[in-house]
């Protein structure tokens, strides 16, 4: 149904990121980026937040970390941490519907959530705005 891609290993969905989004919507220059993003399972460098430090994501062991005998580690406390102080996403919690309703699911989810009730376009979590019309919304916050 959607690109796997979308779905990170630590939980992100990254149709709501913003290197993802300026590079879809070619907005790169307009907002001050160099190089954007396809999504972490398309990249052929390591994942910035847990792949670079975990030896089961990087070997191919595992897709999703909640696959891992140590699943919640230390790697994705701290990410979750900062991503639920920031941005009030729970990626620990992403990954357990993840794991109970599947990916395909999850990211259809993922995508209405992160859909702007304004215009229906789609909303970057780390600047709080959908990129089409610029309403700032966080639909985490309720």
């Amino acid at each position: 149904m959607y690109e796997k891609n979308l779905a990170a290993p630590c939980g992100i969905y990254c149709g709501m990121c913003r290197q993802y989004l300026v590079l879809k919507k070619d907005l790169l220059e307009e907002r001050g980026f160099k190089i954007g993003c396809k999504g972490c399972r398309i990249r052929h460098k390591n994942c910035a937040f847990i792949r670079r430090d975990c030896p089961k994501l990087r070997k191919k062991e595992i897709d999703f970390c909640y696959e891992c005998e140590k699943f919640p580690c230390q790697n994705l406390k701290k990410i979750d941490k900062t991503y639920r102080e920031r941005y009030f996403v729970n990626l620990i919690e992403n990954l357990k519907r993840n794991k109970e309703i599947g990916v395909d699911r999850w990211l259809q989810e993922q995508k209405e959530l992160y859909t702007c009730p304004e215009c229906g376009g789609e909303i970057c979590i780390h600047d709080e705005e959908c990129y089409d019309c610029g309403n700032k919304i966080n639909p985490n916050i309720k």
